[in-house]
C-alpha cells in the first residue's frame, strides 16, 4: 500500500544492500591506493572477468544498483516468460558478452517465486559456456519452493537474497515500473 515513490526507494535500497553483498563475493587482488592527499592506502581491487545479467523486465530494476557499484560492468540480458497455464518457462531473448563464459556472473532477479525463470536462465548461460559454479544470483525476496527448485537443479550456484518467505510480492515490476 506504499507510494510508488517509498517503494522505489526501499527498493533501490535493498537492490544496493544484495548487489554490494554479491560484488563481495567476487575475486579480488590487494592494490596500493594513492588518495588525493598523496597517502599510500592499502586497498582491493575487482579481478577482471565480471558482469551482470539482467532476467528481463524486473530483472533490470537492479541494473542501476549495479552500475553505481561498477561503472563499467557490462551487463547482458535476456527474457524469459512463463505460461500462465502450466508455469513453463521460454526464452524469447538472449544477449551476453561474447566472452561470458569467462566471467563471473551476477545474475538479477528480484522475485523468485516458482525458480522455474531462475533455471532457465542459468540452463542459457550454460549453453554459452558459464559454469554454474561462477553465478551469482541476486533476488530481493525468495519463496523457500523456489530457492530449492534452484538448487536442486544447479547445486552449484549461490543464491543472495534479501528475505526467504512463502509468499513472493509478485508484483514488483508492475510497482516499480509504475505500470501496475
Amino acid at each position: 500500500k506504499s507510494s510508488r515513490g517509498d517503494f522505489v526507494f526501499s527498493a533501490d535500497r535493498l537492490i544496493r544492500l544484495v548487489v554490494e553483498e554479491g560484488l563481495n563475493q567476487l575475486p579480488y587482488t590487494e592494490c596500493t591506493v594513492t588518495t588525493p592527499t598523496g597517502h599510500k592506502y592499502e586497498g582491493v581491487r575487482f579481478e577482471k572477468g565480471n558482469c551482470g545479467v539482467s532476467i528481463m523486465r524486473s530483472g533490470e530494476a537492479m541494473e542501476q544498483g549495479l552500475r553505481d557499484c561498477c561503472r563499467s560492468i557490462r551487463i547482458g540480458k535476456i527474457l524469459i516468460q512463463s505460461d500462465e497455464e502450466t508455469q513453463r518457462a521460454k526464452v524469447y531473448y538472449a544477449k551476453f558478452p561474447p566472452d561470458i563464459y569467462r566471467r563471473k556472473v551476477l545474475l538479477m532477479y528480484p522475485i523468485l517465486s516458482t525458480g522455474n525463470t531462475v533455471i532457465e536462465a542459468v540452463k542459457v548461460l550454460v549453453e554459452h559456456g558459464v559454469q554454474p559454479s561462477v553465478i551469482i544470483l541476486l533476488s530481493l525476496f525468495s519463496t523457500p519452493h523456489g530457492a530449492k527448485s534452484i538448487i536442486q537443479e544447479f547445486p552449484d550456484i549461490t543464491i543472495l537474497t534479501t528475505e526467504v518467505h512463502p509468499v513472493a510480492p509478485t508484483h514488483f515490476g508492475q510497482k516499480y515500473f509504475g505500470t501496475d
